[in-house]
C-alpha cells in the first residue's frame, strides 16, 4: 500500500484516524493499534514477508535485552551480540536482496550456469526498517538508549507505517520518549495534514507527470533498435526530468511520513533540505536523504575512524567503504556500485583541493554541482552498464543521432509547467514565502495570503485525489530499496 492511493487515502487512514483517537485517554491502547494497523499496512502489499518483519522484531527485541544485561558485565559477550545482530538484519539483506545477484554475476563471469539462481522477490522496505532495527541494538550497546522492555514498543519503532516502507531512518533514542509520552495537539496535526497534502501534492502532480517524461526517455535506450531515435537534446531532457523526478519522488514521501508522523503526535527529523541549491557535491550529500547519510555516518564511518585519522589514506579508505556500501545498498546492480564511486571521487577531490573554502564562483560551483549531480542519477537510473554508455553516448550525439526532433518539442510543450513547477519547488521558495509571512506586520493582508496559500494547497490536494480516482501513473522509485 502506498500514500498516494485510493485505499490508504480514503479507507486504510481515516479508519486509523478514527479509532486511535477515540482512545485518546489511554496510550498503551492507542499504541498496541498503530502496531496492528502498521503490521496491517504492510501485510496488504507483502502478505508472507508479514512474517519476516515480525521475525525482525522479535530477533532484535531479544538482541536488544541481550545487550542491555551485558554491557556493563561482559564486553567481548556484547560484542558478540552485536556480531549476531550485524549477521541477522545484514544476512536478511544478503539474502532477499543480494544473492540472486551474487550468483548471476558467477554465472555471467563463468559464461555458463554454473549455479541455479533462485527467484528471490524483494520485501518492501527491507533495506530501511534492517538498518533501523541495527542502529536499535548498536545504541544499546553503545549506552546511547536502554533497551525496550514491552516488545510492542520496539515493534511500533521498526513498523510504524509513516516510515516503514521508505524512511526516514530514525534512530530509537529520538523516538523512545515519544512511543510513551507524546503529546498529539491540534497545532501538530494541523501541520501534520498540511505537510502530508504538500507531499501527496508534490507526489501525485509533479512527481507523477514529470516521471511519464523520464521513463519514456529511458525506456528509449533500453531496446538496441531505437538508439538511434533518441536525440541529444532528449537524452538532456530526460536526465533533468529524471533529477527532478527523483527529488518531488522521494522528498514527497518524506513529506507524507513527517505528516503522517506529526497526525499521530510524533516528530520525525528531516530527511531532506532542499539538495539542488548546492554548490558542492559534499554538501549535496548533507542536503540529500539526510537519515542514510547520518547513519552511514554514525555506524560505518566514524567507527572507522572518520576523517580524523593523521593517515589520509586511511580517510580516503573509510569514504570508500561507506560510499561502496552506499551505492550496494540502493540495490543489487553493478551501476549502483559504480555510482557509489562516481560519488566518492568527486566527495575526495573537493575535499583534496577544499572546494567549498573556495571564495566566489557561487553559480559556476552551483552549476558544476547540478551537472555531477544529474550525471550520477542517470547512472544511478541505467539498468546495466551497457545501457548506462549508450546513454551517455546519446548525450554527446556519440551514436549518430539527431541534435532535435518533434518529440522533444512535444514533452517541452506538454510538460513545460510541470518541468518549471519541479524547478521552483525544488528551491526554498516556500519556506522563504512562509518566512516573509511571519513578519509580515500588515494584519488584514497576512491573513489573506494565509488563506489563499489555504485554498491553492486545498485544490492541489483535490486534484491529486481525482487523478489517483482516474487511475494515473504512479510509480514509486524507492519501492525498490
Amino acid at each position: 500500500m502506498v500514500f498516494s492511493s485510493i485505499p490508504f487515502l480514503l479507507y486504510f487512514l481515516p479508519i486509523v484516524l478514527l479509532v486511535y483517537y477515540a482512545f485518546s485517554f489511554c496510550r498503551p491502547v492507542q499504541n498496541i493499534w498503530l502496531f496492528i494497523a502498521s503490521i496491517v499496512f504492510y501485510a496488504w502489499g507483502e502478505p508472507v514477508y508479514v512474517i519476516l518483519l515480525l521475525a525482525s522484531i522479535l530477533v532484535n527485541y531479544i538482541l536488544g535485552l541481550f545487550e542491555q544485561s551485558i554491557r556493563d558485565k561482559n564486553d567481548k559477550a556484547a560484542k558478540a551480540g552485536i556480531v549476531v545482530a550485524c549477521l541477522v538484519n545484514l544476512g536478511l539483506l544478503f539474502v532477499f536482496k543480494y544473492l540472486t545477484f551474487i550468483l548471476t554475476s558467477v554465472n555471467d563471469f563463468a559464461g555458463m550456469e554454473l549455479i541455479q539462481v533462485p527467484d528471490i522477490r524483494l520485501p518492501i522496505g527491507i533495506s530501511f526498517f534492517t538498518f533501523q532495527a541495527l542502529s536499535y541494538v548498536i545504541d544499546i550497546y553503545r549506552k546511547d538508549t536502554d533497551a525496550q522492555k514491552n516488545p510492542l514498543y520496539v515493534g511500533l519503532y521498526i513498523a510504524f507505517f509513516p516510515q516503514l516502507i521508505a524512511g526516514p531512518i530514525v534512530r530509537y533514542k529520538t523516538i523512545a520518549e515519544q512511543i510513551k509520552s507524546r503529546k498529539s495537539t491540534l497545532d501538530l496535526f494541523a501541520n501534520g495534514t498540511t505537510r502530508f497534502a504538500v507531499g501527496i501534492s508534490k507526489k501525485v502532480l509533479l512527481a507523477n507527470n514529470i516521471a511519464i517524461v523520464a521513463d519514456t526517455i529511458f525506456r528509449l535506450t533500453q531496446t538496441t533498435k531505437e538508439y538511434y531515435s533518441v536525440p541529444v537534446t532528449m537524452a538532456w531532457l530526460g536526465g533533468i526530468c529524471y533529477t527532478l523526478q527523483i527529488y518531488m519522488d522521494f522528498s514527497a514521501y518524506s513529506d507524507m511520513a513527517i505528516g503522517l508522523g506529526q497526525m499521530f503526535g510524533f516528530c520525525f527529523e528531516e530527511n531532506f533540505n532542499y539538495p539542488y541549491i548546492t554548490k558542492s557535491i559534499g554538501e549535496f550529500w548533507r542536503r540529500w536523504h539526510i537519515s542514510l547519510g547520518t547513519w552511514f555516518k554514525e555506524y560505518v564511518y566514524f567507527p572507522l575512524g572518520g576523517s580524523r585519522v593523521k593517515n589520509k589514506d586511511k580517510m580516503v579508505r573509510n569514504t570508500l567503504i561507506v560510499w561502496i556500501l552506499t551505492g550496494i545498498w540502493h540495490g543489487a546492480y553493478w551501476t549502483f556500485i559504480f555510482w557509489g564511486i562516481y560519488n566518492l571521487i568527486f566527495i575526495i577531490f573537493e575535499r583534496v583541493v577544499s572546494f567549498e573554502k573556495i571564495e566566489g564562483h557561487d553559480f559556476l560551483k552551483h552549476i558544476y554541482s547540478l551537472v555531477v549531480i544529474m550525471f550520477g542519477w542517470i547512472m544511478f537510473r541505467a539498468d546495466t552498464l551497457y545501457e548506462l554508455g549508450e546513454y551517455f553516448a546519446n548525450m554527446f550525439g556519440l551514436t549518430n543521432n539527431a541534435f532535435y526532433n518533434a518529440r522533444v518539442g512535444m514533452f517541452l510543450k506538454e510538460y513545460a509547467l510541470v518541468i518549471i513547477f519541479s524547478i521552483v519547488f525544488s528551491m526554498p521558495v516556500a519556506r522563504i514565502c512562509r518566512e516573509k509571512l511571519e513578519k509580515m506586520e500588515n494584519g488584514a493582508l497576512k491573513i489573506g495570503l494565509k488563506s489563499a496559500y489555504v485554498v491553492g494547497l486545498t485544490a492541489a490536494f483535490t486534484f491529486s485525489v481525482i487523478s489517483m480516482v482516474k487511475g494515473g501513473y504512479n510509480p514509486f522509485i524507492y519501492f525498490n530499496f
